[in-house]
């Protein structure tokens, strides 16, 4: 008997129209499109699979940033990289663009941990809002957002009327979306924007972590997605202070369903170091076993 694999069933595919399609400094697109089963099924965390022109056979996956079950829309950030991305900017709204997902394992919050920190770094931003979104919902859950990028982020921030101890005076920027969800939120960069924390993401998290007294760091888990550095980073910060961690990788992939294996990466489990393939046994693994 063949036992079948977690993702078979949960990956949909759909003509979905293009409602909305913003342009933002950087390169970076805001996409949403009419795709209800995907809105419907995903989970922060997981992704989607795009046909970036009709002339291009090989997909593209984007992180979901929000999604709205009842309207049937989901949305994207993207960042202009490649031919793929370059020609997906160039869709307008009305266009219909084939969409493959709900794809990948999603984060996995502790209820037990009442006090998630959520790093996202670049196109590693969505996953982070997306969760956010979720958590807010949640009556015990105080999540705090931070959100870095080198080039400017596809909103214009806010100074934050959330009070958020630990943060160094001067840090206020938000983000505005955040901050209409009650959810608090701060901005880093290294090219001196107004309001942001001038330096990498986790040094900002290390002062917040360092001001918590030892039962309020015993409820903190963090959740990240960024580029590979950065995740290594926010692996050692965890590491530092004892503390769970789930991260979102980022890598290139060709079918996104798991049956290619061009995305595999080491993973140490219980018996061992193991090949796991990003798209379907992961984005999202545990820190501790991506960098041991």
């Amino acid at each position: 008997m063949t036992t079948a694999k977690p993702h078979r069933g949960t990956i949909h595919l759909e003509d979905a129209e293009i409602l909305t399609h913003e342009a933002h400094p950087g390169g970076q697109y805001i996409l949403r499109v009419h795709s209800p089963e995907c809105a419907h099924r995903a989970a922060p965390g997981s992704f989607a699979h795009l046909t970036c022109d009709p002339l291009l056979p090989m997909r593209r996956p984007l992180s979901i940033m929000r999604t709205d079950p009842e309207a049937g829309w989901v949305e994207f950030l993207y960042k202009v990289v490649g031919e793929g991305t370059r020609l997906l900017s160039r869709r307008q709204t009305g266009e219909s663009i084939s969409v493959m997902g709900p794809i990948g394992q999603p984060f996995r919050p502790r209820p037990e941990r009442p006090r998630p920190l959520l790093l996202g770094g670049g196109v590693g931003i969505p996953p982070m809002v997306f969760l956010a979104d979720a958590l807010r919902r949640e009556p015990a859950c105080k999540p705090l957002v931070m959100m870095g990028s080198e080039v400017p982020f596809p909103f214009t921030s806010r100074p934050s009327q959330i009070l958020v101890p630990g943060i160094p005076d001067g840090v206020i920027a938000a983000m505005p979306l955040l901050e209409d969800w009650s959810v608090p939120s701060r901005l880093c960069s290294r090219q001196d924007f107004p309001g942001c924390y001038q330096g990498y993401i986790t040094d900002l998290a290390r002062d917040w972590l360092s001001a918590l007294n030892t039962q309020h760091l015993q409820e903190v888990e963090i959740f990240a997605c960024g580029p590979h550095p950065m995740l290594e980073a926010v692996a050692k910060l965890a590491r530092d202070y004892d503390l769970p961690c789930q991260v979102s990788l980022e890598e290139f992939m060709a079918c996104a369903v798991g049956g290619c294996a061009g995305c595999t990466v080491q993973v140490e489990t219980d018996q061992g170091p193991a090949m796991k393939r990003v798209c379907v046994d992961g984005p999202v693994f545990d820190a501790r076993a991506v960098f041991p």
